[in-house]
């Protein structure tokens, strides 16, 4: 009840302040959803972290293809639980296309994206990780642009989202370019890495830091086997999945696991590429990005690489077998084998007449 002594501005402030706080709280009993999306390398992790995770005591099988999953997460009691919907390439980069999948103008509002590096493949780390990133920006920027011609200011809203975690007195504000949608890298099988020589392993940090600096990522080391870093991981992934608060913690010591929020780092701090036999003054780049590019490629040069080759039929995989469907294909396989037979038979029956008349 307003006071006689309310004037009407004291009335209309305590009408707006209560319409806000009733939207909280409406805000606070739905659910919430959000998604992640992950890629990377073939064989690089993802599906164990994912299940690592979710707290799901399963057997981690090769992704195919494109999987889905979900989890959910309890913020109190007689509330909804929130909803995290989780996306998972395979094939490494062979099927990038299919990142158009889980990347569209309903859900790019709440997506973030996780990209799983092999530490222990540092030939072909490069490479992987600039093709996946590099496809998936272009259906992010695609879809954005779609959803610009409906909701522009929803567009500037994401777009600025991932600036925010680097502040405008920064001095690297003006020689980043983040991604266009939070973004986390994950630098997998951290108990093979920990094992390489130690120059070795002080060049893949440093790269990786630039890396994940410049585009505005969050980076961290893990291990299935060490339960510091699924500790931390889970951190990172709560708080795409669910909202919850960002670590601070910072580790930059290469013979430790790393682990560096986004924004929490410098170019100051992360130094020079480290090119000791290479004077920098000679290499032509166009960018920072590309001047590590071709730095970090003469010290670990990729190698040719067909992964179509290791793609296994998914109609012959055991785990996929349908009785049915596994018998009708079977008959038509026969089928086929037995026209292919007919038709070679018939050609060859024939006689061409190729003698003048």
């Amino acid at each position: 009840m307003p006071r006689s002594s309310d004037t009407l501005w004291d009335i209309a402030l305590a009408q707006v302040s209560k319409k806000n706080e009733d939207k909280e709280n409406e805000e606070d009993i739905e659910t919430r959803e959000r998604s992640v999306f992950f890629l990377g390398n073939k064989s690089g992790g993802k599906t164990t972290i994912i299940l690592r995770f979710l707290d799901r005591d399963e057997v981690s099988k090769p992704t195919l293809a494109l999987e889905y999953t979900f989890g959910r997460r309890a913020r109190g009691h007689n509330t909804p639980k929130d909803i995290a919907h989780f996306w998972e390439l395979g094939g490494g980069t062979s099927l990038s296309d299919l990142a158009q999948i889980p990347i569209t103008v309903d859900n790019i509002r709440t997506l973030s994206v996780v990209l799983v590096l092999d530490l222990s493949k540092p030939n072909d780390l490069w490479p992987s990780m600039e093709k996946l990133l590099s496809v998936t920006k272009n259906h992010i920027n695609k879809t954005m642009n779609e959803l610009g011609k409906k909701d522009s200011i929803n567009v500037n809203e994401i777009k600025q989202r991932t600036w925010k975690m680097l502040q405008k007195n920064h001095p690297d504000w003006e020689l980043v370019d983040p991604f266009p949608l939070p973004l986390v890298i994950i630098g997998s099988k951290y108990d093979i890495f920990q094992n390489f020589e130690s120059e070795k392993r002080k060049v893949i940090c440093k790269t990786l830091r630039f890396v994940a600096h410049y585009y505005g990522a969050s980076l961290l080391f893990f291990s299935n086997k060490s339960e510091a870093t699924i500790s931390k991981l889970r951190t990172v992934l709560n708080n795409l999945a669910f909202g919850t608060d960002r670590s601070k913690t910072v580790s930059v010591e290469y013979n430790k696991p790393l682990f560096v929020p986004a924004g929490m780092d410098s170019l100051s701090q992360i130094g020079s590429p480290p090119a000791a036999e290479v004077d920098l003054g000679k290499i032509s780049a166009r960018n920072p990005i590309d001047l590590w590019k071709k730095v970090y490629e003469r010290l670990f040069p990729r190698e040719s690489t067909r992964e179509f080759k290791d793609i296994v039929d998914p109609a012959k995989d055991p785990q996929y077998t349908e009785p049915e469907v596994d018998i009708m294909r079977t008959q038509k396989d026969q089928e086929l084998e037995q026209y292919k037979r007919s038709a070679s038979k018939s050609w060859k029956e024939m006689e061409f007449d190729t003698r003048g008349k």
